[in-house]
């Protein structure tokens, strides 16, 4: 399991996330960030701290953002 980051980051680019992701598992795209799944310790760090509330557990994404979690996934 990894964390996702979902909609409310698109375009948002507020950078806390990253700041706090202690293996760096967090990379910019074009319109957010995106976590890589395959560097996500699944430590959390990352959830509390992001200001649009953007980021979940694969496990606790919203049905209607599930999407991202492929999209996270494709981004790398």
């Amino acid at each position: 399991m990894a964390f996702v980051i979902t909609s409310p980051c698109s375009f948002e680019k507020s950078a806390e996330c990253v700041e706090v992701c202690p293996v760096d598992a967090i990379y910019s795209g074009n319109e957010m960030y995106y976590i890589d799944p395959d560097i996500c310790i699944d430590c959390a760090a990352c959830e509390p701290i992001c200001p649009v509330q953007a980021i979940y557990a694969e496990e606790d994404v919203p049905e209607k953002e599930k999407e991202y979690i492929e999209k996270n996934r494709d981004f790398f």
